[in-house]
This record gives structure tokens, sequence and C-alpha cells, in this order.
């Protein structure tokens, strides 16, 4: 099982070690709460070197994302990112994934880890005569992320550009400790926060020029920040089992004039489910499978919980699920099965949190 180049210190850390998308990654340093409440209250340190990195160049780089994902590239500014999905010819998701543009013909596409093999393959097969150079940089690449409210004024000082001068989804290249590395200011935690991607030979240095800085976090309170911040996971909320319009991403493609993989399936499409988020004033918590039904003994399945946890923020139960369209409105009643027995739970806005100076 491969291991990001940071692993060693993982070790020296007491992380504990989990499989995620084939990877041997840090699940948590000690309490996953305390690091979930560090990036929610300061700043928390993460290894994410198990991401893809895809490099797309060439005359035809826009045109070809065009054509390959669901998003319009062609109008991306330079400095920019764009979240995005990838799709089979049924409109099934392949992944989800971020991409940035360095220039007009340089772009860079940031799979998930467990995808990053298929969105490759999807690349290639989908070449054909665009004008494109493609490079599968997965192994060069090296990413350390950067989150929590304190994230800026921790990274400023060890930056050669004001990291302040970057809006949310966007990148540019700078400086570290004399280290060059892409600094992104996306994030999956529902805090303001920064990727800073280096080579793999770096990744060493710049975890030791941050982690003074914060707390060394895993997967575990990542997941837990994720869910509070309502962001899909691929393989919970996200799969080839549903398409783009289930997943509330219809908008990426409503308006877009040029052609792309999975098109035709998606033109009219209706949801069959939709992504609802759910809590409950009871402390139970629904995991990912159980099942949703109307209350009432003779009450029916309406959906399935994708992703489910206490929420450690707001100290009561979350949960996001496929439910049917029809019963997905905001305010409905519902009842989820925890163990064989039902616990009531009401479909809510989302996300669940969102931070202050959001």
């Amino acid at each position: 099982m491969p291991q990001t180049p940071l692993h060693a210190t993982h070790e020296k850390l007491g992380a504990s070690f989990t499989d995620f998308g084939g990877w041997e990654m840090p699940l948590k340093y000690g309490s996953e709460l305390e690091e979930h409440r560090a990036v929610r209250s300061a700043v928390g340190i993460f290894d994410l070197s198990h991401m893809g990195e895809i490099s797309v160049q060439g005359p035809d780089a826009a045109a070809f994302l065009d054509y390959a994902l669901i998003s319009n590239f062609s109008v991306l500014k330079e400095g920019k990112a764009k979240y995005s999905m990838i799709v089979a010819e049924d409109g099934g998701i392949i992944d989800d994934l971020i991409t940035y543009k360095f220039s007009e013909n340089h772009f860079m596409v940031v799979p998930n880890a467990a995808n990053t093999a298929a969105v490759w393959a999807a690349f290639e097969s989908r070449k054909g005569d665009f004008e494109v150079q493609l490079t599968n940089n997965s192994e060069a690449f090296a990413l350390v992320a950067v989150q929590g409210p304190g994230s800026l004024a921790a990274l400023q000082p060890l930056l050669s550009d004001d990291a302040s001068t970057l809006s949310y989804y966007s990148g540019s290249w700078m400086t570290l400790d004399g280290i060059e590395i892409f600094v992104a200011r996306t994030g999956y935690t529902g805090e303001d926060g920064f990727e800073l991607f280096c080579a793999r030979e770096d990744a060493q240095k710049v975890w030791d020029a941050v982690i003074g800085c914060g707390t060394p976090c895993g997967l575990a309170s990542r997941d837990s920040l994720r869910l509070e911040a309502s962001m899909p996971l691929y393989g919970n909320e996200l799969s080839t089992e549903i398409t783009p319009v289930e997943a509330g991403m219809g908008r990426a493609f409503a308006k877009k004039e040029a052609d792309f993989v999975g098109k035709e399936a998606l033109a009219g499409r209706e949801p069959e489910v939709v992504i609802a988020g759910l809590t409950s004033e009871q402390r139970r918590a629904a995991r990912a499978g159980a099942e949703i039904y109307l209350p009432g003994e003779s009450g029916a399945k309406i959906g399935v919980v994708t992703s489910g946890q206490p929420s450690p923020t707001l100290g009561y139960p979350v949960a996001l699920a496929h439910v049917a369209p029809e019963h997905a409105e905001v305010g409905t009643d519902v009842e989820i099965d925890i163990r064989g027995r039902r616990y009531p739970f009401t479909i809510v806005t989302t996300p669940f949190y969102s931070r202050k100076d959001a």
C-alpha cells in the first residue's frame, strides 16, 4: 500500500493509520475531537499527498477540459480554480475534482486519490485530436493543507507573497522558506484555508515549516469537518450510480454550449434522488447505510443515509442522504432506522455549519 513522503513523520507523531483510497493515511494523532476543534478555532495541518495531480497543457487545454468535464473552462480566469465533475457516457460520476488554471494553456486537475487512475484513463481516452499534452504528476507532487480561521495569519510570515490577495478558489505560485510551491485558497473543512502543492522531495521541509503553526490532523477530523460543511465525499454521496443532476451540479452545464462527454445522457434529466441534509434533537447518530422512512409504522422508505455522525461543533447528529425528490422539502419530518429502531430526524437547509466570516 502506498504511503505519503511524510509517513515516517506521522509515525513519530503517534498517528494511527487507515486505508483510504488505497493509501495508508493518518486517521488521527490522538483525539479526533481535539483535531476537529483545532480547525474550527485555530489551525489544523493535514497531509493530503495522496491526492492526484494531472497537468493539461497546450493550445487546446481549455477546449479539452470543456469536453472531458461537465463545466466550462474556456471562461476560467488565470489564477482561479473551479470545482467540477467528470462523468461517463451514461452521466454517472467518475469523480469530483478541482481544476486550477496556471496560465492560458496550462491547467492542473486534482482528482481524488482513489479515482486518479480512472480520471487519467478517461483523459487519455478523450484526448482525441485535441492539441494537448497530458502528464500524470501524482507521484511527483506532495500536498499539505493548512486549515482554520488562523491559517492566513500563520502562513503570512512564511510566504514570499501576500496570501491575503488570494480570493476563495484561486491560487498562485509562491516560495516558502526558499521552496517553490503553489498556494491555493480552497478547502474541504468549511473554514478558510490553504493547500500547499510542492515537489515530493520538498514535502518534509514544507511540513516542518508549517507544523509549528497548528495541530496535525488526520482523516477522521477531516471527515467530520467536511460533513458539518455539507461537502460531498466520493464513495458516499457521489458515485457512478448517480449523475451531477442528482448531486445538485446541473448548473455547471445548464448553459454550456460546448459538447462534452455525458451531455446527451444529462440533457433534460430529472433527478431520481437528491442529496439532503438531516438533523435530530435526539442524540443517536445515523450512519451511512441507515434507511430513511416517512413517519409511522406504515411509512414508506424514501432514502438512505450516505454520511452521518454527531456534530462536534453543533452538538447534535447530522447526516447527508439520498432522498426521493418528492420528500426532500426542508422541514419534512422523517424516521431513520438505526439498528432496528426508528429515530426522528428532520430535513434541513445545508450546510449545517458555515464559518462566521463566510
